[in-house]
């Protein structure tokens, strides 16, 4: 019961995205199967319990992003059962988080990214062809984050201004510039989207052949077959795009200021992760083209 409030509250009031709800989901119920095992009802939860539930979840090999993952839900859990009047205090207030190495973000080849996109005769293109190759371009274009794409109906494109609307993490608001070419591929697309789906056709802007809104799956295997001709890193997301167009930006003198309200970030730490990848590109640049490096 309690579990069904809290993830309405996360869905509704917080505006988590459906993914990131889904996650909230299942993390509490592996902790409420834990209570469940204990035969330990919510309200007598204390600080030595949930010390215990966070080093088993350690005992089972667990990265530490994973176990941060269900220390932040444990902790907005019973925050919420004290805001509720469930609960007079909260047993998880004092937990902290694992210190986690940090990882630079994967990226992958500019040059050859955009000689990949570049090589499409766009006047050959099948509408489902068409496509695919703008969420290529908008996810490398823009910096975007899958869930934001996913959003993004035909009505968000501005024409005049050349930008387009995004609704971001906590429903915040912000406008993305786009190049000429980019957009010229999505009026393109709109047209023959038009042409093709003559009925029951979303608003939104990345659709299915059907006309049905895109959905997560669908991005993902369309950044897959792409990326898939030129690297064969394992990771080939749309994440891993957002952090192409991230540090490309950076590489070319973007401010950085500049590239965190891009992205949407809500702070500048985030952003600056993105400084460490173009160091090391130099360095290695230095030590492929310097005589004496």
């Amino acid at each position: 019961m309690h579990n069904e409030r809290f993830l309405n509250y996360l869905t509704y009031e917080r505006r988590f995205s459906k993914h990131t709800a889904v996650a909230y989901k299942l993390e509490l119920e592996r902790f409420e199967s834990f209570l469940e095992e204990q035969k330990m009802p919510v309200h007598q939860v204390d600080y030595r319990t949930l010390r215990y539930y966070i080093s088993l979840q350690t005992e089972l090999g667990k990265a530490s992003s994973s176990v941060n993952r269900t220390i932040s839900v444990v902790k907005s859990f019973f925050k919420f059962l004290v805001r509720e009047g469930v609960l007079s205090q909260n047993p998880a207030s004092a937990l902290k988080s694992l210190r986690t190495p940090k990882k630079l973000p994967t990226i992958v080849d500019k040059e050859k990214l955009v000689s990949l996109l570049d090589q499409e005769d766009h006047d050959e293109l099948t509408f489902r062809q068409r496509r695919d190759l703008l969420v290529m371009e908008l996810l490398f274009g823009t910096g975007i984050r899958l869930a934001e794409l996913l959003t993004i109906t035909d009505a968000d494109i501005d024409s005049y201004s050349r930008q387009i609307r995004i609704i971001g993490k906590r429903n915040k608001e912000r406008l993305i510039p786009i190049h000429d070419m980019l957009y010229d591929q999505i009026v393109s697309y709109q047209a023959e989207k038009k042409s093709v789906i003559l009925q029951n056709m979303s608003t939104h802007l990345i659709v299915t052949n059907k006309g049905k809104p895109a959905y997560a799956s669908m991005i993902y295997q369309i950044v897959k077959k792409y990326l898939t001709t030129i690297t064969s890193q394992s990771k080939r997301s749309p994440h891993v795009l957002r952090h192409s167009f991230a540090t490309s930006l950076l590489d070319n003198g973007a401010d950085l200021n500049a590239i965190k309200e891009i992205l949407g970030h809500a702070g500048l730490v985030t952003t600056q992760v993105y400084t460490h990848n173009s160091a090391e590109r130099l360095k290695l640049i230095y030590k492929q083209a310097h005589p004496k490096a």
